[in-house]
């Protein structure tokens, strides 16, 4: 059997900071029911393994709503960063006393933070949006401690690819099933942020196959301890499909969580 050759990095691509949609992303997180805030905070909260004391990081963590969330944790110390500075603008007048932000590139953050000074990392739902991975865990390997946890979640690669994925109908079996036209290869997909009215304002979302960010923690001195699929918590509640909807939500995950030991 031939072995495939191993996924290599393109030279770094567009820009990857969410600056030109700070505003829309940070009026999105305010809004209630979102999948962060009923399935992907939750899940990653309890992955990271929270202990009074401690010092944890968030990724491109945005206007920092997750960082806030870790922050009503007695004793614990959060930081975040993040490439877009009107974000990291909203998520310091939003601020609690036991978190500080600032404006980083998460492909070269570690020159901002002192060696081996974190209990636990996070990067959510961010790093499909970063066009070169492995600087990422390089760097996250350089300021988390040995046996420190690094949390990632992402939109489930197998399953949640932009436009080489979706739901479709199968009316003889009267089944919902999720169609998938690509996963080995990777590739980037522009998207546009306002269509029709802002054509011009994209970010960029970069498909992996699962191997890919294995193979670069592994390579960065990770160890992957434990891996969740996540599910979406909407339900249908009507129709003639609803059942069936509802049953193909249960069964194909939309968020993948690695969670990986520094060695």
């Amino acid at each position: 059997m031939q072995r495939r050759k191993p996924f290599r990095q393109k030279p770094r691509g567009p820009k990857t900071s969410w600056e030109g949609v700070s505003r829309w992303y940070g009026s999105y997180l305010d809004k209630e029911d979102t999948v962060q805030e009923a399935v992907v905070f939750p899940g990653a909260e309890r992955l990271l393994s929270l202990a009074a004391g401690k010092r944890y990081l968030d990724i491109a963590c945005g206007e920092g709503a997750f960082t806030r969330l870790i922050a009503r944790k007695p004793g614990v110390h959060i930081s975040g960063f993040d490439a877009a500075p009107s974000l990291i603008e909203r998520a310091k007048t939003r601020a609690p006393k036991n978190a500080d932000y600032a404006v980083a590139d998460a492909r070269e953050f570690a020159s901002r933070y002192a060696a081996a000074s974190f209990d636990g990392a996070t990067c959510i739902l961010a790093i499909q949006n970063i066009d070169d991975i492995f600087p990422v865990f390089r760097d996250a390997a350089k300021v988390l401690k040995s046996g420190a946890r690094l949390v990632i979640v992402m939109n489930h690669p197998a399953f949640r690819q932009l436009r080489q994925s979706g739901w479709g109908w199968d009316e003889g079996r009267k089944l919902q099933y999720r169609r998938v036209d690509k996963y080995l290869g990777a590739y980037d997909v522009p998207v546009q942020a306002h269509p029709g009215s802002k054509p011009g304002i994209v970010t960029h979302s970069y498909h992996r196959p699962l191997e890919t960010y294995v193979h670069a923690l592994a390579k960065s001195g990770f160890v992957i301890e434990n891996l969740e699929e996540w599910t979406s918590h909407k339900t249908s509640d009507s129709g003639p499909k609803a059942k069936a909807e509802n049953a193909a939500r249960n069964e194909i995950p939309m968020f993948l969580a690695l969670v990986a030991l520094k060695k």
